[in-house]
């Protein structure tokens, strides 16, 4: 028998990524952010969801554009801290000693160390209770060569993403390979 927990936000698990934007005098910053994922596929887009009160927020709404590094296990202390502190009152760059990148295609920075980036510009806003949805029409795709398989798509496994698990407020890794999509339940 399963047990109510209430309506809330608990789905395991939920994508780790950081969010690049500049804010109004060009700083480059950059926020951990968990409500997010795909929400599109032709045009590519995902969406991200934050709250008013975060300096992100502003950035985006005023530059019309982020972008999502994607980190890996190697830089979760860093990681949580982009997530702990706000950009209003740190260089979390500085503070981290991580390195934005201006990106090629949107006016915002992305993560230099972190494998995967996604830059996206603004498509959409919705008001939703406390956060506002961004969606992002993506413009690129990059990822460090390191990370790609030999069909030149990243490989989870060599990317080595976070994944959180809210209410507990734990970060994880990617577990075992179990089997391919839109594959393994052929065998029914």
């Amino acid at each position: 028998m399963k047990k109510s927990l209430g309506a809330a936000t608990i789905i395991l698990p939920v994508p780790v990524w950081v969010i690049g934007t500049y804010d109004a005098r060009g700083k480059p910053n950059a926020m951990t952010a968990a409500w997010a994922g795909v929400c599109c596929s032709d045009t590519p887009c995902v969406a991200v969801s934050l709250r008013a009160a975060t300096y992100t927020h502003g950035n985006i709404k005023r530059r019309k554009a982020f972008t999502i590094s994607v980190p890996s296990e190697e830089y979760l202390k860093e990681t949580d801290y982009f997530g702990i502190v706000s950009g209003r009152d740190t260089d979390k760059f500085a503070a981290t000693g991580l390195t934005p990148v201006k990106s090629d295609l949107v006016d915002a920075p992305y993560v230099k160390e972190f494998p995967l980036i996604l830059e996206c510009r603004l498509l959409h806003t919705f008001e939703i209770g406390i956060h506002t949805q961004f969606v992002g029409e993506i413009a690129d795709v990059k990822a460090d060569k390191e990370v790609l398989r030999e069909d030149g798509y990243p490989d989870i496994e060599k990317a080595q993403p976070i994944v959180y698990t809210p209410g507990a407020r734990t970060y994880h890794g990617i577990g075992k390979y179990l089997g391919r999509g839109f594959s393994v339940g052929r065998k029914i």
